[in-house]
């Protein structure tokens, strides 16, 4: 059975914290770790440059999260970790990919309609006030990344499935129009992992500046867990373990045993201040040893550049063939090449398996069903649907009759897809 293949990538725009850990380092590395699972994590930098123009922030950022992941202990040689700007084969494919993009599919951006309500709610006559090219695409930058490595799952947040969605949309139009050469990407979300509560009780977040820096001095984490927002119950008093933000956080990084002995403390009155100096012993005794081996990777950058540069050519292993072959579906080619005969469809299907086959064609009718949409709206708003619905049938008929070849085979496919979908409408 082959492995299937994880990609996240993690934009450099900030310092890690202890939320960003809990939250997606940690489970990522643990799953690297699982043998039926190819893992690639990537230092999304190109990404970064959408919102922020920092320059310093940007490569600060990289440095630091390129130290705390090897410092967390990501084996690179189980892992395969880049640098998204490293791979120039990323940014050809998004130009490809641009070109087999709607506009109407970048319009449903969540991103991009939130800077429009910002810009209409501030009664700006500009809707587009403020959005860039970058913003507004970023989409299939994103698709690019995952394309490349023909990644399999992608782990991200409720906020992100709609990308995930894009890319199957973006994938499945490229396999239907040139040659199946991707595979369709499926959203893995988490849904029992908890929020993680920052220093007020709200997720922690840099956009609510809540944070605790993975890696900041005991004296800093000190002083940030005494900040943590508490009510104003008292020593002796039981408290609720689980509306408190210092028992979240402890049971984060504790045991099962330590848990349950906390949560006694909690319901036997323990004192707030006594709570926060347990969470920041706990906290610190975790995150010690870790933090050291990340301030030698500061201080020894060039180790750090070394584990990039091995990643980014395992990376481009795959992505430097895997572009020829893209280039080449795309009519990109030499002067001089000369296509192989394709295979016959029965020596094709012997060759792959009944899934690969399914998702082959889920993708394959998805981007047709994506090109014959406006068809399918003039049936709809018709007030006569079965003869609207003849009509487009006829026309698609005459349409294939007059076309040679491959012309001639996608307007077959088209019109194969079309008698499915309007079948209720003339039957």
């Amino acid at each position: 059975m082959s492995k299937k293949t994880v990609l996240t990538g993690i934009t450099t725009t900030g310092t890690p914290h202890i939320g960003n850990y809990l939250g997606a380092i940690k489970p990522a590395i643990e799953a690297s770790e699982d043998a039926r699972y190819n893992s690639f994590f990537f230092l999304a930098d190109y990404h970064a440059l959408i919102k922020c123009h920092d320059p310093a922030r940007i490569a600060r950022s990289s440095q630091e999260i390129a130290a705390t992941w090897l410092a967390l202990g990501l084996d690179t040689d189980k892992a395969t970790f880049y640098r998204q700007t490293d791979i120039p084969e990323i940014t050809e494919l998004t130009w490809l990919l641009t070109c087999m993009t709607s506009k109407g599919l970048m319009n449903r951006s969540h991103a991009y309609k939130a800077s429009v309500d910002a810009n209409r709610e501030a009664g700006k006559e500009d809707l587009d006030d403020g959005v860039t090219m970058g913003l507004f695409s970023y989409p299939i930058l994103m698709a690019a990344d995952i394309l490349m490595f023909n990644a399999d799952i992608i782990p991200v947040g409720k906020d992100q499935v709609q990308h995930i969605e894009m890319t199957r949309d973006i994938a499945g139009r490229f396999n239907h129009t040139y040659e199946s050469l991707f595979a369709l990407p499926v959203a893995q979300v988490d849904e029992s992992s908890p929020l993680i509560p920052g220093l007020d009780g709200r997720k922690m977040s840099k956009s609510y500046d809540n944070t605790i820096p993975l890696f900041c001095s005991a004296d800093e984490l000190r002083r940030l867990i005494n900040q943590i927002v508490t009510d104003t119950r008292g020593p002796g008093e039981p408290k609720d373990p689980d509306n408190s933000t210092l028992f979240q956080l402890y049971s984060r990084f504790a045991t099962g045993h330590d848990i349950a002995l906390m949560r006694q403390k909690y319901q036997e009155g323990i004192g707030w201040g006594e709570a926060k100096r347990e969470l920041f012993e706990h906290l610190d005794s975790q995150l010690s040893g870790p933090r050291a081996r990340y301030h030698e990777l500061m201080n020894d950058l060039g180790a750090v550049e070394e584990v990039l540069q091995k990643g980014a050519y395992k990376a481009r292993e795959k992505s430097a063939p895997f572009m020829e072959k893209i280039r080449i579906a795309a009519g990109i080619r030499p002067l001089t090449y000369v296509p192989v005969q394709p295979e016959t469809d029965t020596q094709v299907k012997k060759e792959k398996s009944a899934e690969e086959l399914l998702r082959v064609e889920e993708g394959r009718r998805r981007a047709i069903l994506m090109q014959l949409k406006s068809l399918f709206e003039r049936v709809e708003s018709s007030d006569n649907k079965a003869e609207a619905a003849l009509q487009v049938l006829a026309e698609k008929t005459a349409e294939v009759e007059g076309l040679k070849k491959k012309q001639k085979q996608k307007a077959q496919n088209e019109l194969d897809v079309l008698k499915t979908e309007l079948a209720q409408y003339v039957n």
